[in-house]
């Protein structure tokens, strides 16, 4: 499999859910082929735990709910780790509602983009993109006007693990079937520092953000999916 497609597959796997298929590629990535990570077999899969006594869920989810809702556009570096382990980088830019753009760093040539109702993977260099709508990915809730969590999606716990404090999600309503998350908040703050995601196929996605930019200059053209030459 080729980085692009790797990229492309984990792209899909984070917005998505694993029910589209990137094909099958014979061109080798310059490090060798790299496997995905069959479903069953990933240990990293997230799992429901006991929440600690000491968790007030409800107020967690609200404090949760409060930075989201604060953060109307922002930027910030993210770290995109696919199942297999292999990571990709670049910025990330927030607009709500429904605007987001995944810029992936060279040599990467994928880049998703929501323009407010659609949901674009594209492959700049090829110039082609498949698109989606908003509704049918995960982190749909995140691109609201107004986010409440508990009751945008179906939280299924709370936990507290030191500096972090983990949400759990199911969603049943994304496109191939049913994706669990886990939106990891750092708890002094309740910035978002991570998410995870586990599609219908049972693939896991992680994104981890750094250098958060709050009172970004965002340029409109972030945001405009462009019609390709050719499909």
């Amino acid at each position: 499999m080729t980085e692009t497609a790797c990229i492309h597959r984990a792209a899909l796997g984070f917005m998505f859910g694993a029910a589209f298929c990137v094909g099958t590629l014979a061109a080798q990535a310059a490090n060798g082929p790299l496997q995905l990570v069959p479903p069953g077999q990933n240990n990293a899969a997230p799992a429901a735990v006991a929440t600690p006594a000491t968790i007030d869920k409800a107020a967690a989810v609200r404090q949760a709910d409060a930075w989201l809702n604060r953060m109307r556009a922002f930027s910030a570096d993210f770290v995109q780790t696919a199942a297999n382990g292999y990571k990709t980088h670049g910025v990330l830019y927030v607009e709500r509602p429904g605007k987001m753009h995944f810029e992936y760093a060279p040599p990467a040539q994928i880049e998703v983009l929501a323009d407010g109702t659609s949901v674009a993977v594209r492959n700049k260099k090829l110039d082609t993109q498949d698109m989606y709508y908003i509704a049918q990915t995960p982190l749909k809730f995140l691109l609201k006007n107004h986010i409440e969590l508990a009751r945008d999606t179906h939280v299924v716990n709370v936990r507290a693990d030191g500096a972090d404090t983990v949400i759990y999600i199911i969603d049943k309503a994304t496109f191939g079937g049913t994706s669990r998350l886990q939106l990891v908040f750092d708890t002094e703050t309740f910035a978002l520092r991570q998410w995870r995601i586990v599609d219908p196929q049972g693939y896991v996605t992680t994104v981890a953000l750094s250098n958060i930019d709050e009172h970004p200059k965002l340029n409109p053209a972030l945001f405009v999916i462009p019609t390709p030459v050719r499909n």
